[in-house]
This record gives structure tokens, C-alpha cells and sequence, in this order.
């Protein structure tokens, strides 16, 4: 059962998490922050993962806790699901289109935690979501979940178009990075043995 179950409770946060990777794909996102769940259930459904998440934090500071901690927790449960690595096709990109925003992603399951991320965006906020918290996110998950993610902007001009682009197309990657390779369902996808 590749599945993980998370909580974090510190003075800025009260997140859960639950994470299966070959579940139905359904979720219930609840956070503070409407555009972050907006953009997490996005991820859910173009992941096709069981994901819930209930998130609170103190969004009356700013909102850079709560989508930190998500991240983190997301990324944690990510690492675990995941187990030993053992048959994951461990690699996959894609090039996604949102109307006029086009993002490349790239992911390596790799066991080590790096993030590329070269996006600009054309306005700091949508609505009252800064979007310099995606980065942040982004981070958060991928320091966690000890993966190597490259993210980068081909083209947008609209802010929502673009974060809603790096958030499908993450899921997308994720999606087919863990699914079993047939033909060597029993093998870990490294020379060395361990990823």
C-alpha cells in the first residue's frame, strides 16, 4: 500500500495530511487560503492521488506558513508512500498549455532534493495570494519529499494561468514518475541499487 499519513502542529500551523498514491482519485482540500486549495485540488485530480488535506495557520500574519507547511507535510508523506522506489518509472516531463501560459516540468525521484524553478510572473499577487509562495511551496514539497523537480515558464501572461499551469503540470509528472514499470516492476530504477 503505497500510502502515508501526516500531521504538524507547531505555534503557525495545524496541518494534516493523507496521501495515497494508488487510491481513488478523490480529495478534500480545506485550508485557509482559497487560491492554495484552488491550486491543490487542481493537483489532486490531475495527479489522480487520494489526497486530503486540513490545513490551519495563521493567515491573519500572512499566508507564507500555512503554504510552507503544506508543502512540507505533502512532501513528507510524498517520500513515505513511496517506500523503497522499488519499479517506479522514476522519470517524466511534460510541457503543459493553460490558454496562454506554457510550463515545462521535469522530475527525477531521485533521492535527492533539488528545485530549478525559473518562472516569472506578470503581477506579485492574484486576488490576495502573493505568488512568490508557489516557489516556496514548491520548495517545501521537494526538499521533503527528496526529489529533483525542474520548473519553467515557456510563456503566460496571466498569473492565475501560470500557477494553475505549474500546479497541473507538477501533478502530471508526479503521476507518471510513481506508476510501476511492467517490466521491471521488482527492480529499484538506479545503478546503485538504492534511490
Amino acid at each position: 500500500m503505497r500510502q502515508s499519513e501526516h500531521t504538524r502542529n507547531t505555534t503557525e500551523t495545524q496541518i494534516s495530511v493523507f496521501l495515497d498514491l494508488d487510491g481513488q482519485n478523490k480529495g478534500e482540500i480545506t485550508t485557509p487560503i482559497g487560491f492554495l486549495t484552488h491550486m491543490l485540488e487542481l493537483f489532486q485530480n490531475h495527479s489522480g492521488f487520494e489526497l486530503r488535506i486540513q490545513a490551519q495557520g495563521d493567515v491573519h500574519v500572512d499566508f507564507h506558513h500555512t503554504a510552507e507547511d503544506i508543502g512540507i507535510l505533502l512532501g513528507e508523506a510524498f517520500y513515505k508512500a513511496l517506500g523503497d522506489k522499488r519499479g517506479i518509472c522514476r522519470y517524466a516531463d511534460i510541457v503543459l498549455p493553460m490558454d496562454e501560459a506554457l510550463i515545462l516540468a521535469a522530475v527525477d525521484i531521485s533521492g535527492r532534493s533539488f528545485l530549478a524553478y525559473d518562472v516569472a510572473f506578470p503581477s506579485p499577487n492574484v486576488g490576495n495570494f502573493d505568488v512568490e509562495l508557489v516557489e516556496e511551496f514548491l520548495r517545501a514539497f521537494v526538499m521533503n519529499a527528496k526529489i529533483t523537480l525542474h520548473v519553467q515558464k515557456i510563456s503566460g501572461t496571466n498569473a492565475h494561468h501560470i500557477a494553475e499551469a505549474i500546479f497541473k503540470a507538477l501533478a502530471r509528472v508526479l503521476k507518471k514518475a510513481v506508476q510501476i514499470d511492467a517490466k521491471n516492476a521488482e527492480a529499484i530504477p538506479s545503478t546503485k541499487g538504492v534511490l
